[in-house]
Parts: C-alpha cells; structure tokens; sequence
C-alpha cells in the first residue's frame, strides 16, 4: 500500500524478459538472484521507518511447459516509525561534542537502518583517528509502539588503543624501499590512524611505479594493543623507451623517440629525453625531476629545451618560431594536499613570417605590424609560480577527489617584452553508482602585456578547440580570426569546461588502461582588446569519448556533435591522437 508495485520491482535485479535479453541474458531465473531481491526489498523498507515489515511467503510457481516461472512475494508493511531522542554513551576517549556533530539522525526524522548504519561508521572512524582502530559502536533503540517512535542511543566501546609495531614493504623488486617510506604518513611506534594509512595507501597509487597496492593490518601476536602495517605492492612499468609514428589532426604525422623514466633506478626521480617531429612542431627537450631533492620533499625540475614551430600547420594564421632555452623550478609542499612552486626559465625566441611551407601571404598584417613595431628576436626570462591542491585518488583515470591549479608567470626585467599570463585549472570527480564517475572541469586563461609591450605577444596567444578543450570543433579555430586570411590568431583570454559521465566497461579490468565517457564540452578564446567575453559567443558541443592507454601510448577517439556553432567555425565530427602522451 505505501509504494507501488512498479517502484519496487525497480529494486529487482530479477526482471521479465525484454527485447534484447538474448544478449544481455536477462529474464532467467536464479534462486540466489530472487534471495538477493528479498533482501533489496527488506532493507528498501527498513530505510523508509517501516521497522515490523515483514516477507509472509513467496512462491515460485513454474508453467506448464516448463518454460517460464511466476514469481508471488506476499508482504506485510506494517506502520511507518520515526526517531525520537538520540545520543550517543559510552567511554567517552574523543570529546562527546565532536562524536554528536557526527550523528545524521535527527529527531523527528523518518527512521532509517541505512542512516543508522552511516553515523556508526562514522563514529567508528572518528575513533580511529586517535589509535581505537577496533572500536565498536553501536545503536541500541528503544521502541515506542504506541507513538511510533525509536530512541536511539549509540553506544561508544573503543577498545584498547592499538600502536604500530613495524612497517613492512614487500614486493618491491626495484623500487628502493625509501622512496615507499618517504610516502607513508603512518609511523612506526605511533598509534594506529585509519586516516593515515589510507592517505598512504592513495600517495603510493598516485606515484604511478605500482599496479596494485594492498594493506593489512595483522594484530601482533601475543599482544592486544599492536599491529604490523604492512604494504604489498605489486610493481608495473616505469621505464619506457618510444619510437613510433602518430597521427593527430591538431600537428599531423607525429614522428617520436623519447626515452622516459619514472622511477629512475628504483629513485623515484623522473627522467625524460624526447625527441619529436610532426608537421607543426619539431622538439629536443630533457628533463630531470628529484621528488625529494630535500628531505621536506621539496622538489626540484631541471630541463633544457629546443623547438620549432610551424603554427601553419595547425589551423592558424602562419608563422614560424624557433626558440632554445632551459629552466628550473622547485616544488614546495604546503600541506598534504597543498603545494606550490617557483620557477625560472630563460629562453630565446626568434620569429619569421615565412613559414616551413612558404606561406608568406599566410601571415597576416596583424603579425607583421607587431614585428615591425617589437622586433623579431628576443631573450626572455619568466618568473612562474603556482599553487595546487589535489585530492584525487589516482593521477591515471581517477574517480574521486578534486584537483585545483592556480599558476602566473612574469616576464622578469631583463627580458626584451614585458607581458604576463594567469591561468586556472579545476578537475572535480564524484564516484556514482553502477561503477560511473562524473566529472566536471574547467580551464580559464588571461594574459596582457605591461611596460613598454602593447598586449600579449601574438606567439603566446591562447587557442581553444580540438580534443584536448572543446571537442567537436577543429583544432584551434574558436576565437579571433584576421580579416586578411579569416585564419584563427587566437586571443588572451580563454574560457573552457566540460561535463562528463565516465560509464564502466564490461571486460573485467578494462577500467585500469581504457575510459569511455559522454561529454558535453564549451568554450571560446577572446581577445579583450576588442571584444567583451560574453557567455553568448560560448561554443557548445556534446558527444561520446575513449581513452585507451595501449602499450604504445594513450589513444584518444571522440565523436563530437555542435551544440551551439556559427556558420563560420570549422567543426569536426572524429577526432583522435595517437602516440601521443596522456
């Protein structure tokens, strides 16, 4: 009588068969589906205050030609119940205040054994924190049949305070064992903290050295009051030596070798000699990062660089620059979520208006103008710094967490231009049900030139479009375009985000190297000078997306549709990298 019959047999997974059950197999009957089914049932009323609900029978009946079962379930529902009084007893080890702001139930609240059971956890935890990491709490109600109400009284036994007694690590055939420990927030002779380990637990995921990574808390024998934390990682590649060919609508034929270390003999430190080719962009760099190049685990990035670029070749009005340059940056932690850094990089930049291709009617009077006006070969130094805050679970296919990036870069005095750039980058992921992540992310960019430089030089202008910001629509062809031309030219503001639902795979383990996802991208690229950002110029688009981090590099497919378009932009249906980093 409370709920239709329709609502609950949406808690089944036992269904009627429909017109695609000869693939997915749904519509047989299984008894251990049907007694799972009761349960789903039981508790869908024991969450709604229904406390005397009960299943009276359930038949099972089969036709005559065998073929088919009718399934009959006779309930009794019984009278809705809410909460009355709540509190919370027992030896109070954390302060009674902090353990009540932790209860959900409220008074006067529809009783619920799903609520119940969330505000023990939760205590439970709370008890952790401080070393009671075999704490019991428990709900005791007290009924009120008349009334229809329950008191609640949660009842606190945390138990002996439990110590570590050593840390061990095993299955780390590479991997030194320091470069584990400096990760581990959990200490040895310290209390046993449920929030510690599993922070450990998440740094040593995000290092990408290990597939797997377990902990068990094994009590010591002997005693009642210690346990050894031990840490079973199972290790995975991190060397990687690449020489292949790629194709990317946005640069064309990638021709790379690169030969990349994460784990640099079993360091931790981060090594990387690149070499690429493609039609836009030809590139020697070498990097080298020391995660702890202080025992505080500031960390230190040191890389040398050459490049040359023809932006000709990736859908924008022509030019050609070369630049070499090299840098250094330090990473500072702020707090365990929390980390900032300092760079300096000096490079030189030098700029034609002839292009690889010999496009010289390609390059507008825009860029022309500006050279004849600045020059076309400059030395310049920048002063960066950032601050993030990350909380994700994985940095490869995360599902939970947040990720925060604040970042300005100054050209220093000495420079021959004199501009700026601010950028702000946002990722959020919220873990759903049936295994599905949604995903929410934004990147907002703006830069402007000071002193004696007249705006932001044309060759740090933002672009927008393409597979990396809004889907759908060409590389780089959202935002100005030269009226010589009609060429892109960019501009120094950028505004992009998308919303994405990230669906599980059927394939047991798939979830570890391929992601598939329905998205919705928007954005645009403005130049202030000219124009007013405004939501209206936004371009929408929306379609399907998937990531496959094969052995040869990640592969990246989407199948893009525009939401909202004009009759000018450039939009692009099927857009792909290969062997392109991820």
């Amino acid at each position: 009588k409370a709920f239709t019959e329709s609502r609950l047999l949406d808690e089944f997974q036992l269904t009627t068969p429909g017109m695609f059950s000869f693939i997915s197999g749904s519509g047989k009957y299984a008894k251990q589906q049907l007694q799972g089914d009761l349960e789903k049932l039981r508790s869908y009323y024991l969450d709604r205050g229904y406390l005397h609900f009960k299943i009276d029978s359930t038949q099972v009946s089969i036709t005559p030609d065998k073929r088919d079962v009718y399934i009959t379930i006779n309930i009794t529902e019984g009278e809705q119940y809410t909460v009355g009084k709540v509190k919370v007893a027992g030896e109070m080890v954390v302060p009674k205040q902090e353990l009540e702001d932790l209860v959900q139930v409220k008074e006067g609240d529809i009783f619920s054994r799903r609520e119940i059971s969330a505000t023990t956890a939760k205590l439970s935890d709370r008890l952790g924190v401080d070393g009671y990491a075999f704490g019991n709490v428990n709900a005791v109600p007290q009924v009120d049949e008349k009334q229809r109400r329950i008191d609640l009284t949660f009842f606190v036994d945390p138990g002996n305070r439990v110590y570590v007694r050593r840390i061990n690590i095993t299955g780390n055939t590479k991997t030194r064992d320091e470069v584990i420990r400096r990760e581990v927030r959990q200490m040895e002779g310290g209390w046993l903290s449920t929030p510690l380990v599993d922070r450990s637990k998440i740094r040593l995921q995000r290092l990408g050295f290990f597939d797997t990574v377990n902990v068990q808390t094994p009590p010591v024998p002997g005693t009642t009051d210690q346990v050894d934390l031990n840490f079973d990682v199972t290790e995975g590649s991190t060397g990687n030596f690449n020489a292949g060919v790629g194709y990317s609508p946005g640069q064309g034929m990638l021709f790379n070798l690169s030969v990349t270390f994460k784990n640099f003999l079993g360091t931790g430190n981060y090594v990387s000699a690149e070499m690429n080719n493609s039609a836009v962009n030809t590139v020697y760099r070498f990097s080298y990062t020391d995660p702890y190049f202080t025992d505080e685990g500031v960390s230190r990035t040191m890389s040398v660089h050459y490049q040359s670029t023809d932006v000709a070749q990736a859908n924008i009005a022509s030019y050609l620059t070369n630049s070499y340059g090299a840098g250094v940056s330090f990473g500072i932690p702020l707090s365990e979520y929390n980390r900032a850094s300092l760079g300096l990089d000096a490079k030189n930049i030098d700029i034609n208006t002839v292009a690889k291709t010999d496009t010289t009617s390609g390059s507008p009077t825009v860029y022309t103008d500006w050279l004849a006006a600045n020059g076309a070969n400059f030395n310049i130094f920048t002063l960066s710094t950032s601050w993030s805050h990350d909380t994700r679970n994985r940095t490869i296919f995360p599902d939970k967490g947040i990720y925060n990036l604040l970042s300005a870069s100054l050209t220093a005095p000495a420079s021959e231009l004199s501009y700026y750039k601010l950028g702000y980058r946002m990722k959020f992921y919220q873990p759903l049900p049936w295994n599905m992540t949604f995903h929410v992310g934004t990147n907002l960019a703006y830069g402007n030139g000071y002193g004696s430089t007249d705006g932001l030089p044309f060759f740090e202008n933002y672009f927008a479009g393409g597979v990396s910001s809004v889907r759908g629509f060409r590389s780089n062809t959202l935002g100005p375009r030269e009226d010589q031309f009609h060429l892109p030219i960019g501009g120094n503001a950028e505004i992009t985000g998308n919303l994405e639902l990230f669906m599980p795979l059927p394939f047991e383990g798939a979830e570890k190297s391929v992601r598939f996802s329905a998205f919705v991208d928007a954005g645009n690229v403005f130049d202030t000078s000219s124009e007013s950002i405004s939501a209206r110029k936004m371009r929408v688009a929306g379609g399907f997306s998937a990531i496959w981090l094969s052995p040869v590099g990640a592969l990246s497919f989407s199948w893009g549709w525009p939401i909202r378009s004009e009759s000018s932009d450039e939009t692009e249906v099927f857009q792909f990298t290969l062997g392109a980093g991820f």
